[in-house]
């Protein structure tokens, strides 16, 4: 009988298109991927990958062969599913991307409950700013700050995300404030460190501002302390900066006009037919405590 390992390091593969991929994904080297595979097709006495030194492609027989394995592993999965689902405690580790700045504000402080009810899971937290391909690098959820593009991927709302031009009161004294979108030009900008237009909404319909400024950096942080310290004006999410608007450390400019309606704060995770429960559980917790008024919009 096939080792089920075999056939969820054969999914793996065919998922990230690539067994050093795949590898990083379980735990295993390159070489250890290609010798299971091998002893896999050799079982089965038919090739099931096309490999060359640039990709790695289904036979007729592997497509047929993924087909079938992927129903195996989704029964597996509800199976584990439910017998997780019917335990008020869950276990295993539970490995979660999200944004830098975000997990460290939002995500960090409020861990300590969620652990508290679950003690016998592990967290695993990666925080990073790139672009993570969560089933090639085996993360079990990511939380997403922006606009969902169709994928694979399931997602689930768990917050608005509200961006509004900002300035502190230090730098409105020095320059005024602008009256008019189009007096942006004549202000400093401090673009976000990625370097994108601003994509804005108020009474004109919507629009795409290229910001200009003396400032560029990789650090949406860096952006951030520099408006704060009255550099100049900035779009930035109320998530990111609500307590200084409170303060009065900051303020809103152009209030007519905020960021793109379409932000949203999301989970995502891979296209399954059964969500395992530590996944369902954290993102429930999550979505409590954020909620469709979150608590830095109050």
């Amino acid at each position: 009988m096939t080792n089920l390992g075999d056939l969820e390091i054969f999914a793996r593969v065919v998922s990230t298109g690539s067994m050093s991929a795949a590898g990083r994904a379980l735990g295993f080297s390159a070489a250890v991927i290609s010798k299971r595979i091998k002893r896999l097709e050799d079982r089965l006495g038919t090739r099931l990958l096309q490999r060359t030194t640039r990709q790695i492609s289904l036979t007729e027989a592997g497509q047929g062969f993924y087909d079938r394995v992927l129903g195996i592993l989704a029964g597996l999965e509800e199976a584990e599913a439910y017998a997780s689902g019917r335990s008020s405690q869950v276990q295993g580790t539970l490995r979660i991307s999200a944004p830098t700045s975000f997990g460290r504000m939002h995500i960090a402080p409020h861990l300590t409950g969620f652990m508290k009810d679950h003690p016998d899971l592990k967290l695993h937290i990666v925080l990073t700013d790139d672009f993570t391909d969560i089933v090639a690098e085996g993360f079990d959820l990511a939380i997403r700050i922006g606009e969902l593009s169709d994928s694979s991927l399931v997602a689930r709302k768990l917050a608005p995300v509200r961006r509004l031009l900002c300035a502190a009161p230090s730098y409105v004294a020095r320059h005024g404030a602008p009256t008019e979108i189009g007096e942006l030009a004549k202000h400093i900008c401090l673009p976000a460190h990625n370097n994108d237009n601003w994509k804005l909404e108020g009474p004109d319909g919507s629009l795409s501002y290229r910001p200009e400024g003396p400032l560029v950096t990789n650090s949406s942080e860096i952006i951030r302390e520099a408006v704060i310290a009255g550099a100049g004006i900035a779009l930035r999410s109320t998530w990111d900066i609500g307590r200084e608007l409170r303060e009065g450390r900051l303020v809103q400019v152009l209030p007519q006009w905020e960021g793109s309606h379409k932000l949203t704060l999301s989970a995502v995770y891979p296209s399954r037919q059964f969500l395992p429960a530590k996944v369902r559980q954290f993102i429930d917790y999550l979505a409590a405590l954020y909620g469709p008024v979150p608590y830095w919009e109050q």
